[in-house]
C-alpha cells in the first residue's frame, strides 16, 4: 500500500509561480515512477509530467512544457511539482500518482495509487 497527499495549491495569479509537493508513505517510494495528472471543471483528467524512480528523466505534456518542472527527493519520500508562468487554463486540481509501469505513461489507468488532489486556482 501506498499514500499519498499533495499540498502547495492555492490562489495565484496569471504569471505566478507555484510549487506542488506530494509526500508519500506506505511502501518503497525510491522505486516508483511518479506522476502528475490535472483535472480542470468539467474536463477528464489528464497527464502532466512524470519522472522515473531515479529522478534523471522527466516526460511533461505539450501544454506544460517549458513552464512546468517535475522533481523529487527519494530521502524525503517527495515528489514536487514546479509551475511557472501559469495561465487561467492551468486552473484544475492537481493530483500525484504512483505505481505505473513507466514514468510516462498517460493514462490515469496505468496507476495504482492515488493522493487526494490539490486545488490550484489561476485568477487572469
Amino acid at each position: 500500500q501506498v499514500q499519498l497527499v499533495e499540498s502547495g495549491g492555492g490562489l495565484v495569479q496569471a504569471g505566478d509561480s507555484v510549487r506542488l509537493s506530494c509526500a508519500a508513505s506506505g511502501r518503497t517510494f525510491s522505486r516508483y515512477p511518479m506522476a502528475w495528472f490535472r483535472q480542470g471543471p468539467g474536463k477528464e483528467r489528464e497527464f502532466v509530467a512524470g519522472i522515473n524512480w531515479s529522478g534523471d528523466s522527466t516526460y511533461y505534456a505539450d501544454l506544460v512544457k517549458g513552464r512546468f518542472t517535475i522533481s523529487r527527493d527519494n530521502a524525503k519520500n517527495t515528489v514536487y511539482l514546479q509551475m511557472n508562468s501559469l495561465k487561467p487554463e492551468d486552473t484544475a486540481v492537481y493530483y500525484c500518482a504512483a505505481g505505473s509501469n513507466t514514468y510516462y505513461t498517460r493514462s490515469p489507468s496505468g496507476y495504482a495509487y492515488w493522493g487526494q488532489g490539490t486545488q490550484v486556482t489561476v485568477s487572469s
